[in-house]
């Protein structure tokens, strides 16, 4: 564990982990375990193998702001209870690649092709059926949203939720300054939405400072309360998820800093489990 071996071991560890827990999978594959598939990262290729969910319950509508977002913040939970999955994206388009590849992929087309294939490849094992609005992202300096931009994409998205009455909707808190999380909470504030994920993208600059904390609880006070869900028995699958969408991140470490954040996060758990993701409510479901 991070406190006990060193956290910066704690990468290593979990890697290793993580390639036993792929190589008995692989096992179960070739031995055409149907609840077994087998993904491939989009960048390189590199094969891995997550079990099949099942879904079952209430329908949920996820919005998110970029193919990144649902698999950093709330998939270990949806792993752990696997529900009836839409993910609706409204950020499909970006020039953000990892530094290394910008020869590799120079183009939007070529960044957008690849986030999206990576974001395909991370919702796969939920069965998730995926809604692409094609925004283009927001880029630095960032600025803030503008309201007609606001009233458009709360438009779109309220097509989507329409044609889905029975789902529950989930999107991101705005734990950060991020103008397009803080202009899709602020949509699906409009929509109705009553149940937020904690936002990782940004989990090196936000869960880190104490300035995005103070500002976050500034906006939202008591109104919206955290719960935590104990994601312990599928952070491996988890880790499976997060290897599609960032397989461009180098070096890997780096995918392994939303489980860290898992990791505290489960330090106030009441049952003691080593990793948890944190939600919002603004009413009891």
């Amino acid at each position: 564990m991070p406190d006990a071996e060193g956290i910066y071991t704690f990468p290593d560890d979990l890697y290793r982990a993580h390639q036993t827990w792929t190589d008995h999978l692989a096992e179960r594959h070739r031995a055409h375990d149907h609840h077994v598939i087998g993904l491939k990262a989009p960048h390189g290729g590199r094969p891995h193998f997550i079990e099949r969910r099942s879904p079952t319950g209430r329908p949920v509508l996820a919005i998110e702001p970029h193919h990144d977002d649902f698999a950093l913040s709330a998939s270990g939970t949806f792993l752990a209870s696997p529900r009836p999955l839409t993910v609706a994206t409204v950020f499909t388009r970006s020039t953000s690649v990892h530094p290394t590849l910008e020869d590799t992929y120079s183009t939007e087309d070529a960044v957008s092709d690849l986030r999206n294939r990576e974001g395909a490849a991370a919702l796969a094992p939920f069965g998730a059926t995926r809604l692409l609005l094609g925004h283009k992202d927001a880029e630095p300096p960032y600025r803030p949203y503008s309201e007609d931009r606001l009233d458009q994409i709360t438009e779109e998205l309220r097509q989507i939720v329409e044609a889905r009455p029975e789902a529950e909707l989930l999107a991101p808190a705005a734990v950060t300054r991020h103008p397009d999380h803080l202009l899709v909470h602020d949509a699906a504030v409009r929509l109705g939405c009553r149940w937020f994920w904690e936002d990782l993208a940004f989990w090196s600059t936000y869960a880190l400072a104490g300035c995005d904390q103070h500002l976050f609880r500034a906006r939202t006070g008591p109104v919206m309360p955290p719960e935590l869900v104990d994601i312990s028995t599928v952070i491996l699958d988890k880790t499976t998820v997060l290897r599609m969408h960032g397989s461009q991140m180098r070096p890997e470490r780096k995918m392994y800093r939303p489980i860290r954040h898992a990791w505290t996060t489960a330090a106030d758990l009441p049952t003691g489990g080593a990793y948890a993701e944190r939600f919002y409510r603004t009413e009891s479901p």
